[in-house]
Protein backbone atom coordinates (compact mmCIF):
# COMPACT_ATOMS: atom_id res chain seq x y z
CA UNK A 1 0.00 0.00 0.00
CA UNK A 2 2.72 2.49 0.93
CA UNK A 3 4.75 1.49 -2.14
CA UNK A 4 1.77 2.43 -4.29
CA UNK A 5 1.71 5.85 -2.64
CA UNK A 6 5.41 6.36 -3.40
CA UNK A 7 4.72 5.56 -7.05
CA UNK A 8 1.76 7.96 -7.08
CA UNK A 9 3.77 10.82 -5.58
CA UNK A 10 6.87 10.32 -7.71
CA UNK A 11 5.55 12.30 -10.74
CA UNK A 12 4.69 15.18 -8.37
CA UNK A 13 7.90 15.32 -6.35
CA UNK A 14 10.51 12.97 -7.80
CA UNK A 15 11.32 9.52 -6.47
CA UNK A 16 13.57 10.46 -3.53
CA UNK A 17 11.25 13.18 -2.20
CA UNK A 18 8.19 10.96 -2.67
CA UNK A 19 9.85 8.23 -0.65
CA UNK A 20 10.82 10.69 2.08
CA UNK A 21 7.26 12.01 2.28
CA UNK A 22 5.77 8.55 2.71
CA UNK A 23 8.28 7.49 5.36
CA UNK A 24 7.72 10.77 7.22
CA UNK A 25 3.96 10.13 7.14
CA UNK A 26 4.43 6.65 8.57
CA UNK A 27 6.75 8.00 11.29
CA UNK A 28 4.71 11.03 12.30
CA UNK A 29 1.20 9.55 12.17
CA UNK A 30 1.73 5.87 12.90
CA UNK A 31 5.01 5.80 14.80
CA UNK A 32 6.66 3.47 12.27
CA UNK A 33 10.34 4.01 11.57
CA UNK A 34 11.89 3.09 8.24
CA UNK A 35 13.27 -0.03 9.92
CA UNK A 36 9.78 -0.94 11.13
CA UNK A 37 8.47 -0.61 7.60
CA UNK A 38 11.28 -2.71 6.13
CA UNK A 39 10.54 -5.39 8.75
CA UNK A 40 6.94 -5.56 7.53
CA UNK A 41 5.29 -3.90 10.53
CA UNK A 42 3.15 -1.71 8.30
CA UNK A 43 1.01 -4.80 7.68
CA UNK A 44 0.35 -4.98 11.40
CA UNK A 45 -1.60 -1.74 11.42
CA UNK A 46 -5.22 -2.03 12.46
CA UNK A 47 -8.06 -1.62 9.99
CA UNK A 48 -8.74 1.83 11.42
CA UNK A 49 -5.10 2.85 10.99
CA UNK A 50 -5.01 1.57 7.43
CA UNK A 51 -8.16 3.53 6.66
CA UNK A 52 -6.46 6.63 8.04
CA UNK A 53 -3.42 5.91 5.88
CA UNK A 54 -5.65 5.75 2.80
CA UNK A 55 -7.26 9.08 3.73
CA UNK A 56 -3.83 10.69 4.14
CA UNK A 57 -2.67 9.13 0.87
CA UNK A 58 -5.64 10.61 -0.98
CA UNK A 59 -4.78 14.11 0.27
CA UNK A 60 -1.09 13.75 -0.57
CA UNK A 61 -1.97 12.48 -4.04
CA UNK A 62 -3.78 15.76 -4.70
CA UNK A 63 -0.60 17.70 -3.93
CA UNK A 64 -1.49 18.78 -0.40
CA UNK A 65 1.68 19.37 1.66
CA UNK A 66 2.60 16.65 4.12
CA UNK A 67 2.61 19.13 7.00
CA UNK A 68 -1.07 19.96 6.50
CA UNK A 69 -1.95 16.27 6.18
CA UNK A 70 -0.07 15.40 9.38
CA UNK A 71 -1.20 18.62 11.08
CA UNK A 72 2.22 19.55 12.45
CA UNK A 73 5.65 20.66 11.25
CA UNK A 74 9.07 20.64 12.91
CA UNK A 75 10.91 23.90 13.45
CA UNK A 76 14.28 23.50 15.12
CA UNK A 77 13.82 21.42 18.24
CA UNK A 78 10.13 22.29 18.49
CA UNK A 79 7.01 21.11 16.72
CA UNK A 80 4.16 23.35 15.59
CA UNK A 81 0.57 22.80 14.62
CA UNK A 82 -0.09 23.97 11.08
CA UNK A 83 -3.38 24.52 9.29
CA UNK A 84 -4.37 26.09 5.95
CA UNK A 85 -4.68 29.36 7.90
CA UNK A 86 -0.90 29.40 8.49
CA UNK A 87 2.22 29.13 6.41
CA UNK A 88 4.37 26.07 6.91
CA UNK A 89 7.53 27.08 8.83
CA UNK A 90 10.63 27.10 6.63
CA UNK A 91 14.23 26.29 7.57
CA UNK A 92 15.34 29.71 6.30
CA UNK A 93 13.19 31.29 9.00
CA UNK A 94 14.95 29.18 11.61
CA UNK A 95 18.22 30.77 10.49
CA UNK A 96 16.71 34.18 11.25
CA UNK A 97 15.58 33.00 14.69
CA UNK A 98 19.05 31.67 15.48
CA UNK A 99 20.60 34.98 14.42
CA UNK A 100 18.26 36.89 16.75
CA UNK A 101 18.94 34.53 19.65
CA UNK A 102 22.70 34.91 19.20
CA UNK A 103 22.58 38.70 18.90
CA UNK A 104 20.10 39.40 21.69
CA UNK A 105 21.08 36.89 24.37
CA UNK A 106 23.34 39.44 26.11
CA UNK A 107 20.31 41.33 27.36
CA UNK A 108 19.10 40.61 30.90
CA UNK A 109 15.61 41.50 29.69
CA UNK A 110 14.19 41.79 26.19
CA UNK A 111 10.91 43.21 24.92
CA UNK A 112 10.34 41.59 21.53
CA UNK A 113 7.55 41.91 18.97
CA UNK A 114 6.95 39.45 16.12
CA UNK A 115 4.79 40.95 13.36
CA UNK A 116 2.85 38.52 11.14
CA UNK A 117 3.36 35.60 13.49
CA UNK A 118 1.43 32.88 11.63
CA UNK A 119 2.04 29.62 13.52
CA UNK A 120 3.97 31.60 16.10
CA UNK A 121 7.17 29.76 15.20
CA UNK A 122 9.41 32.84 15.47
CA UNK A 123 7.92 34.24 18.67
CA UNK A 124 7.64 30.88 20.41
CA UNK A 125 11.12 29.74 19.42
CA UNK A 126 12.65 32.97 20.71
CA UNK A 127 10.67 32.69 23.94
CA UNK A 128 12.16 29.20 24.33
CA UNK A 129 15.72 30.22 23.44
CA UNK A 130 15.68 33.48 25.43
CA UNK A 131 13.63 32.85 28.59
CA UNK A 132 14.35 36.40 29.79
CA UNK A 133 12.37 37.77 26.84
CA UNK A 134 8.91 39.29 27.12
CA UNK A 135 7.47 38.29 23.73
CA UNK A 136 4.46 39.74 21.91
CA UNK A 137 3.16 38.72 18.49
CA UNK A 138 0.72 40.22 15.99
CA UNK A 139 -1.21 38.83 13.06
CA UNK A 140 -4.15 40.08 11.04
CA UNK A 141 -5.67 36.59 10.91
CA UNK A 142 -7.79 35.44 13.86
CA UNK A 143 -7.49 31.86 12.60
CA UNK A 144 -3.70 32.04 12.58
CA UNK A 145 -3.64 33.58 16.06
CA UNK A 146 -5.76 30.72 17.38
CA UNK A 147 -3.24 28.22 16.02
CA UNK A 148 -0.32 30.25 17.39
CA UNK A 149 -1.88 30.32 20.86
CA UNK A 150 -2.21 26.55 20.84
CA UNK A 151 1.40 26.27 19.73
CA UNK A 152 2.56 28.44 22.62
CA UNK A 153 0.70 26.17 25.00
CA UNK A 154 2.05 22.94 23.47
CA UNK A 155 5.61 24.31 23.70
CA UNK A 156 5.22 25.63 27.22
CA UNK A 157 5.89 29.35 26.72
CA UNK A 158 3.95 32.57 27.19
CA UNK A 159 3.45 34.93 24.28
CA UNK A 160 1.07 37.90 24.17
CA UNK A 161 -0.87 37.48 20.91
CA UNK A 162 -2.94 40.29 19.40
CA UNK A 163 -4.91 40.80 16.20
CA UNK A 164 -3.33 43.80 14.49
CA UNK A 165 -3.19 45.04 10.89
CA UNK A 166 0.32 46.46 10.68
CA UNK A 167 -0.62 48.52 7.62
CA UNK A 168 -3.17 50.38 9.75
CA UNK A 169 -1.44 50.74 13.13
CA UNK A 170 0.32 54.04 13.79
CA UNK A 171 1.94 53.50 17.19
CA UNK A 172 2.81 50.69 19.56
CA UNK A 173 4.49 50.01 22.86
CA UNK A 174 8.26 50.26 23.17
CA UNK A 175 10.30 47.19 22.20
CA UNK A 176 13.98 46.32 22.19
CA UNK A 177 13.59 44.09 19.17
CA UNK A 178 11.05 43.82 16.34
CA UNK A 179 11.10 40.90 13.90
CA UNK A 180 8.93 40.13 10.90
CA UNK A 181 8.64 37.61 8.12
CA UNK A 182 5.89 39.45 6.23
CA UNK A 183 4.34 38.72 2.84
CA UNK A 184 7.06 39.35 0.26
CA UNK A 185 6.40 37.32 -2.90
CA UNK A 186 5.34 39.43 -5.87
CA UNK A 187 2.30 38.33 -7.85
CA UNK A 188 4.54 37.95 -10.91
CA UNK A 189 6.51 35.23 -9.13
CA UNK A 190 3.53 32.86 -8.96
CA UNK A 191 4.62 31.15 -12.19
CA UNK A 192 7.80 29.97 -10.45
CA UNK A 193 5.98 28.42 -7.49
CA UNK A 194 4.74 24.87 -6.99
CA UNK A 195 1.06 23.97 -6.81
CA UNK A 196 1.58 22.61 -3.28
CA UNK A 197 2.19 26.21 -2.17
CA UNK A 198 -0.15 28.05 -4.54
CA UNK A 199 -3.15 25.82 -3.96
CA UNK A 200 -2.82 25.23 -0.24
CA UNK A 201 -0.93 27.95 1.67
CA UNK A 202 -2.68 31.26 2.58
CA UNK A 203 -2.14 33.89 -0.10
CA UNK A 204 -2.57 36.79 2.32
CA UNK A 205 0.60 35.59 4.06
CA UNK A 206 2.53 35.18 0.81
CA UNK A 207 1.89 37.86 -1.79
CA UNK A 208 2.39 41.57 -2.36
CA UNK A 209 1.61 43.67 -5.45
CA UNK A 210 4.22 43.77 -8.19
CA UNK A 211 4.39 47.56 -7.97
CA UNK A 212 5.08 47.67 -4.21
CA UNK A 213 7.22 44.69 -3.11
CA UNK A 214 8.42 46.49 0.04
CA UNK A 215 4.93 47.47 1.22
CA UNK A 216 5.12 45.61 4.54
CA UNK A 217 8.80 46.28 5.15
CA UNK A 218 8.30 50.02 4.80
CA UNK A 219 5.28 50.06 7.13
CA UNK A 220 7.03 47.94 9.76
CA UNK A 221 10.24 49.97 9.53
CA UNK A 222 8.33 53.23 9.98
CA UNK A 223 6.56 51.77 13.02
CA UNK A 224 9.90 50.58 14.37
CA UNK A 225 11.33 54.10 14.19
CA UNK A 226 8.86 55.19 16.87
CA UNK A 227 8.51 51.91 18.78
CA UNK A 228 12.08 50.62 19.11
CA UNK A 229 14.16 51.69 22.08
CA UNK A 230 17.37 53.57 21.17
CA UNK A 231 19.81 50.99 19.82
CA UNK A 232 16.99 48.51 19.36
CA UNK A 233 17.10 46.00 16.52
CA UNK A 234 14.79 45.36 13.58
CA UNK A 235 15.04 41.97 11.85
CA UNK A 236 13.42 40.92 8.58
CA UNK A 237 13.18 37.82 6.48
CA UNK A 238 13.18 39.13 2.92
CA UNK A 239 12.57 38.30 -0.71
CA UNK A 240 15.96 37.29 -2.12
CA UNK A 241 15.38 39.59 -5.10
CA UNK A 242 15.13 42.75 -2.97
CA UNK A 243 18.04 42.57 -0.54
CA UNK A 244 19.73 45.75 -1.71
CA UNK A 245 16.44 47.64 -2.00
CA UNK A 246 15.40 46.64 1.53
CA UNK A 247 18.75 47.73 2.97
CA UNK A 248 18.64 51.05 1.11
CA UNK A 249 15.12 51.74 2.32
CA UNK A 250 16.20 51.15 5.93
CA UNK A 251 19.21 53.44 5.60
CA UNK A 252 17.10 56.17 4.02
CA UNK A 253 14.75 55.99 7.01
CA UNK A 254 17.69 56.52 9.36
CA UNK A 255 18.55 53.02 10.56
CA UNK A 256 22.22 52.26 11.14
CA UNK A 257 24.46 49.16 11.04
CA UNK A 258 22.24 47.60 8.38
CA UNK A 259 23.41 44.05 7.70
CA UNK A 260 22.28 41.68 4.94
CA UNK A 261 22.83 37.93 5.33
CA UNK A 262 22.37 34.97 3.01
CA UNK A 263 20.60 31.73 3.86
CA UNK A 264 22.25 28.32 3.52
CA UNK A 265 21.26 28.27 -0.16
CA UNK A 266 23.31 31.42 -0.76
CA UNK A 267 20.26 33.67 -1.27
CA UNK A 268 19.86 37.11 0.29
CA UNK A 269 17.34 36.27 3.02
CA UNK A 270 17.80 38.22 6.29
CA UNK A 271 18.35 41.83 7.27
CA UNK A 272 19.13 43.42 10.61
CA UNK A 273 19.09 47.17 11.24
CA UNK A 274 19.56 49.19 14.41
CA UNK A 275 17.76 52.29 15.56
CA UNK A 276 20.24 55.08 16.16
CA UNK A 277 21.12 55.77 19.80
CA UNK A 278 20.46 59.48 19.70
Amino acid sequence: MFQNLIQTLTPLHGASVARAIVYALLEDVFGLSKTDVLLGRFEGLSATEKARFKACAARLSKGEPLQYVVGTAPFGDLRFEVTPATLIPRPETLELVEWIAAEENHRTSLRLLDIGTGTGCIAISIATMLPQANVSAWDISVEALTVAQRNAQRNGVKVDFKQVDVLAVKEAETYDCIVSNPPYICEAEKAEMTDSVLLHEPHTALFVPNNDPLRFYRAIAQLALSSLSPGGALYFEINRAYGAETCNMLRELGFVDVELRQDFYGNDRMVRALKAQG
